[in-house]
């Protein structure tokens, strides 16, 4: 049977206007722009299926139904108060999830819909986590997956995709040398790309619904995250504007949001009060899921922080290492990615971005397992 899509849902080109029917079978518009799926209503509290512990208890705010969900039990993650200097703050713990990151939320729901649309073989570009991720479910789908990567990628990264059955191609240079490459192969399979496919916002759009029911169904006051690509950025924006549309919310949280200073490109813009690149200064980082130069959804990255009243921060290497290290100490075992988030609490805290009394969320969104030769060197 045929899942109908909700609302008279569809795929939008933001940048062109242009909008396609949601079962075409497309990762990218006409002009290859990254495209969306067109504003959705938003669920309420009784709308949440409270049987399902995982992300699938949101189901209801998809923009399709999903027959069989491919999942393994991503969502529900822990949020866990504990305190920052002179913050008491609320830390995500996204390396909850089923292979160690946020991306099997994005992951669980892009997968899911092509399966049920008969896709058997795809490809997926990465610096580790989604390529992990898209590994792990395609498994579970029975899809068969290529994982290219950059060929400095973390070794455990990579030895996680093919443990779960996955090609893995290593691709000289950059990461955004792998995702040329992955493109040029998308003439011939299925792109299911985390940073394309507008499914996988889609499920990362549920961290933005889960902190609403963690919370007891209100919103933090702030969300701190990093960016490389800005999912995270986008799947909350998405989650919250829904919310706020439903009734459920009174007012988006603050989009807090980190870059290594080594590659900040989407900082430069921002402080630079443009939706287009600027030039900035960029050197290999200990944050290597956040190293991409050219951001697909460049300016609606930053569209979204800016529409939260929010604000970015560029983090130095030695204080990205000093927030691991302050992360561990206190039980909290965190990659150095996503530890960038947390070296910025006392940033913006001083830019009163951060205000006392407020509730704070921070998301942790990989486990310090998947950079052990980085962790070696923090710790040994």
């Amino acid at each position: 049977m045929r899942a109908e899509p909700r609302s008279e849902a569809h795929y939008v080109d933001e940048r062109s206007g242009a909008t396609y029917p949601i079962d075409d079978p497309r990762w990218c518009g006409d002009d290859g722009a990254p495209l969306t799926v067109s504003a959705l209503p938003g669920i309420t509290r009784e709308q949440v299926d409270t049987g399902a512990r995982s992300l699938w208890r949101y189901r209801a705010a998809l923009p399709v139904p999903i027959d069989a969900p491919v999942s393994l039990g991503e969502g529900c993650t822990p949020l866990v108060e504990k305190s920052w200097g002179e913050d008491r703050v609320r830390f995500k713990l996204e390396w909850f999830s089923p292979t160690g990151s946020f991306k099997d939320r994005g992951t669980s729901v892009m997968i899911s819909l092509l399966a049920q649309r008969g896709v058997r073989e795809v490809i997926e570009d990465s610096s580790g986590n989604g390529g992990a991720s898209v590994s792990a479910y395609c498994a579970a789908a029975g899809i068969r997956a290529r994982i290219l990567a950059p060929a400095t990628t973390s070794p455990a990264k990579i030895l996680q995709s093919r443990a779960y059955g996955a090609e893995v191609q290593l691709v000289p240079g950059d990461r955004d040398a792998t995702a040329a490459e992955a493109l040029r192969q998308s003439a011939h399979t299925y792109y299911a790309s985390h940073n394309w496919h507008p499914f996988f916002l889609q499920g990362t759009k549920t961290l933005a619904y889960e902190l609403w029911e963690d919370l007891g169904f209100t919103a933090p006051d702030a969300v701190v995250t990093v960016a490389g690509a800005g999912s995270t950025v986008l799947g909350c924006d998405l989650g919250f504007t829904e919310l706020l549309g439903a009734g459920q919310i009174a007012r988006r949280p603050r989009l807090l949001v980190a870059q290594p200073a080594h590659c900040a490109p989407l900082h430069a813009a921002f402080h630079a009060g443009t939706e287009t690149p600027v030039p900035f200064d960029h050197a290999p980082t200990i944050a290597e899921g956040t190293a991409i130069r050219e951001p697909v959804r460049f300016p609606e990255v930053l569209r979204a922080i800016r529409r939260s009243e929010g604000d970015m921060a560029a983090i130095p290497e030695d204080a990205i290492a000093s927030a691991v290290r302050r992360l561990a100490a206190m039980g909290l075992y965190a990659e150095p990615t996503s530890a960038t988030a947390a070296a910025a609490i006392e940033v913006f805290r001083a830019r009163g971005a951060i205000r006392p009394g407020e509730t704070t969320v921070v998301l942790l969104t990989g486990s310090g397992l998947k950079a052990t030769p980085t962790m070696t060197e923090l710790f040994g």
